[in-house]
This record gives structure tokens, sequence and C-alpha cells, in this order.
């Protein structure tokens, strides 16, 4: 097998290529072509001696022609059969146009800029989401008006996969805040001699906050994430364009059912979780405090007022709205390929959470100043 060579005429700037320049040779001539150089505005690269050559070969060939041109010369290949430049213009196509380029250090400037860009990306997805919460409020309101538009076995399919499916993780989850809540507070409370406040502090803890806001972060993280997934790869199937097609309306046939089963299904999460988390409390405290179930249960019923329950399920179906046209508005996003499914199913479950918090906190204030 004959070794590669490069010989190079500086009469008239010819390089002359002999030999076979395939992938297992180009060790023995790479140094060759790293020194190949020419100090005339051209350079003549002659193939005609070569006896084979592969990609391997075409790419040094090719990435010897990128490098002098960019020092200011041109590159002309001569001497080369018809099957070889075919080989040599494929493998020049396939390469990338520019190679990368390392990052200048960023100064105040680009960081204005990156700030400014986010901004502006951020008001057009407020703006996105507020279109598509008025558009699936548009058709609810058209729904109550022809309630023929509802689809029945969608909304109780739903009812079961968000609501009576999550029954045993809502409910664990429940009991287990009532565990920590009665033993933290057991802690604080003895030092002052006020074992039998716990009652109060369960409850109110769970009734009016706890119970409905972690039923809302598991169902954003379970349901929600569902909801983007199923919908978002429809997308990429090209699903939602048949329905399209076919005369049906995607918020009509996917949007409103998994909507609606969570407006109906969350507070009766909410309440579960609130029983569970009581009776994990009362447990809890009759253990390590002596509270016994009815004390307990007398305590709780003296002091804790009905609208103590009220506030969490007031709460709970603006929650359930938020999560389920935030899950759905990130579906509609999706963008052709199974990446972009994982990516705004992350977006979903973040945004819903960070939100629901949000809803939280702004009813908080409002109950607090209406004094509720």
């Amino acid at each position: 097998m004959a070794a590669p060579s490069v010989s190079l005429s500086l009469s008239d700037y010819t390089a002359r290529i002999s030999g076979r320049l395939v992938t297992n040779t180009l060790g023995q001539i790479d140094a060759a072509f790293q020194g190949l150089s020419a100090d005339g505005p051209t350079l003549t690269l002659d193939l005609s001696g070569l006896e084979a050559l592969d990609t391997g070969g075409a790419y040094l060939v090719v990435r010897l022609r990128r490098r002098l041109a960019a020092e200011g010369t041109e590159v002309h290949i001569s001497g080369a059969n018809p099957d070889q430049m075919q080989l040599i213009d494929t493998v020049s196509e396939a390469l990338p146009k520019d190679e990368g380029q390392e990052d200048l250090p960023r100064g105040v400037k680009e960081w204005l800029e990156d700030l400014g860009e986010g901004t502006y990306q951020g008001w057009l997805s407020v703006l996105s989401l507020l279109s598509f919460l008025g558009l699936t409020l548009q058709r609810f309101l058209r729904m109550t008006l022809q309630p023929r538009r509802l689809r029945m076995p969608a909304l109780v399919s739903q009812m079961q996969e968000t609501g009576l499916n999550a029954v045993p993780i809502v409910a664990l989850m429940g009991f287990l805040i009532g565990v920590v809540l009665s033993f933290q507070g057991a802690a604080q409370l003895r030092q002052f001699g006020a074992e039998v406040f716990v009652v109060d502090l369960i409850a109110i803890s769970i009734f009016r906050e706890l119970g409905i806001l972690l039923t809302a972060i598991i169902v954003a993280g379970r349901s929600g994430s569902a909801f983007t997934a199923s919908i978002g790869s429809m997308k990429v199937r090209e699903e939602i364009d048949a329905m399209r097609t076919l005369g049906l309306d995607p918020i009509d046939v996917l949007v409103l059912p998994r909507v609606l089963a969570l407006v109906i299904m969350l507070p009766a999460l909410g309440f579960i979780a609130n029983i569970a988390g009581i009776f994990g409390g009362a447990l809890m405290s009759w253990i390590e405090l002596g509270v016994s179930p009815g004390m307990f249960i007398t305590r709780l019923y003296e002091n804790t007022d009905v609208w103590h329950l009220g506030v969490g399920m007031i709460k709970a179906p603006f929650f359930a709205v938020v999560i389920g046209v935030v899950a759905c508005w990130r579906a509609m996003q999706v963008k052709g390929s199974s990446e972009s499914v994982g990516r705004q199913t992350t977006s979903s479950v973040v945004q819903s959470i960070f939100l629901v918090i949000a809803l939280d906190a702004a009813f908080s204030i409002f109950f607090s100043e209406v004094g509720v």
C-alpha cells in the first residue's frame, strides 16, 4: 500500500498529493498538511497522483482548503476524477460553514441586552398565556350555553385520572404533614405548658394553607405534567392539526375536559388532604402529648371556625384553573420534536407551582384585609 506524500512546487504554486489518502494513513501526512502554506494568492492542489481517497482524506483536503482560504489563498483542485470531486464536495457541504469561536468576555452592555431581551420575551409569554386563558373562558361560556358540546366521556376519564387515582398520594401527604406539624408543635408548646394549643396549630395551618396548597403542588407535578406531555406529543404527531382539518376545536376536545376535571376534583382532593392531616395530627398528639382523641375533637370543634376550612376550599378552583390552563398552554407551545415536549413539560410544572404559590399569597393578603 503506497503511503501518501505531499510535495510543494513554489515555481507554479502547486501542491502535488500522491499515494493512498485514506483514513488509516492520515497520521503519516497530517503534519505535512498542517505545515502546508503558499505565499501567492492561489494554490493548485494536484490530486492526479492519488491512488485512493475516502471520507477521511476528503476531510483533510477540505480542511486545508478552508485554512488557506482564511489566510487569503484561493485553492484550486485539479487532477481529481469525478468520484473524488463528488466526495470532496459532499464532505465540504456537510461540514459547518463557520467554526465555533470562543465567547468574548461579556460586559454591562451585553448584560443589559440580555436583560431587555428576557424581559421582552417574558412579556410576550404573559400576553400569550392571558390570550389562551381568555380563549379557554370563551369556550367554557359557549359550552354553558350549548351543553351538548361538553364531551362527558373525556371529562369522566380525566376526573378519574386527576382525582381518583391521586387520592392515595394526597392522603399520605396530608397524613404526614399532620404528623410533622404535631411533632414540631409539641416540641415548642411543651416548653410553655400549652400542649393543648397544638390542636389549633394543626387545624388552622392545614385548613387554611397547607392542605390545599400542597395538594395543588402535587397535582401540578402529577397531572399538570401529564397534560403537557400528552397534548404536546399529540402536537408533535400532528394530531392537533388533523383535528382542525376535521373541524374539531382542540380547546373543546382537549383543554376544557382537563381544566373542568381539575376544577371539580381539586377541592375534593384538598378536603381529603385536610381530613388525613387532622387524623395524622390527632394521632401524633395522642402519642407525643397525651391529648386524647376526645379532647382533640372537642378542642377542634370549639376553637376552629368553619371559615378556616372555607378559605382553603375557596382557593381550590382558582388553583385548578391555573394548573390546567398553564399545562395546556405550554403543551400548545411544543415545536415539532420530543425534546421540545420535555422542555415544555418542565416549564409547565415550574410555572404552575410558582403561580399557585403567588396566588396563595395574594389570597392570604386578601382574606387578611377583609378579616376572614
